[in-house]
């Protein structure tokens, strides 16, 4: 049977704009080490949960970031703790990748791994109503039209400040760990988007010195609310 590919086309267009429309709404919480993001995504789920709009999916607000580990490792058949290492910023060295290859009968490559776990990201956004902290969320789901991304900084001396108390380190080896993870943020980021495009544009970005997890909430609420996501 001759297929009219024009019409073929056509349809399939339109299905994936209908699709669109119904994925999300989503949220990416990115940061600078040192920044309250998990409270933030903790607060701003709760908030959103409590709010009653005609438009809002029936489903609780989840904030979620370790968990996007376990069901990336369920899907490659790995233990959590064999992918650990791509969510720490690191890379496999060859000689490591050549040990694991022959060692392992399902050896799986770094970018299987990491084309898994965006994969996961992905899948969870659509469903909506989800805070994805970290994970290179803002370069994975930007394509997703329901979808907000906020960044959180700080001056890099109120950062040390707090990573030096929690990690019970020297203002000086506080401020070389930050620079350090934020670089690695980065490079995980440009992974799935290529270094030195335009994926980072975040849509907000929030002072975490000079205003609270509260006002921080509020204010992406606020957004929400003017872009029609809730």
């Amino acid at each position: 049977m001759r297929i009219d590919l024009s019409k073929y086309l056509t349809e399939r267009y339109l299905e994936s704009i209908s699709e669109q429309k119904f994925e999300g709404p989503v949220i990416t919480i990115s940061r600078e080490f040192g920044c309250p993001a998990k409270k933030v995504a903790e607060k701003l789920a709760s908030r959103l949960t409590e709010i009653s709009s005609p438009i809002a999916k029936k489903m609780k607000w989840r904030w979620i970031s370790k968990e996007i580990i376990d069901e990336s490792a369920r899907q490659l058949n790995m233990d959590p703790a064999e992918i650990q290492y791509v969510f720490r910023y690191e890379k496999r060295g060859v000689f490591d990748d050549i040990l694991s290859s022959q060692s392992k009968k399902y050896y799986k490559s770094d970018r299987k791994i990491r084309n898994t776990i965006a994969r996961v990201i992905r899948n969870i956004a659509r469903e909506g109503n989800v805070i994805i902290v970290g994970r290179g969320g803002v370069a994975i789901t930007r394509e997703i039209e329901k979808s907000l991304h906020i960044h959180l900084e700080a001056p890099i001396g109120w950062r040390a400040l707090r990573v030096s108390e929690k990690y019970c380190l020297t203002q000086e080896e506080a401020q070389k760990y930050a620079r350090d993870i934020d670089n690695k943020r980065k490079a995980f980021r440009d992974y799935f988007h290529g270094k030195g495009s335009d994926y980072s544009r975040f849509d907000i970005v929030f002072n975490a010195m000079t205003l609270s997890v509260d006002e921080i909430v509020e204010g992406t609420i606020g957004m929400l609310k003017l872009r029609k996501m809730i």
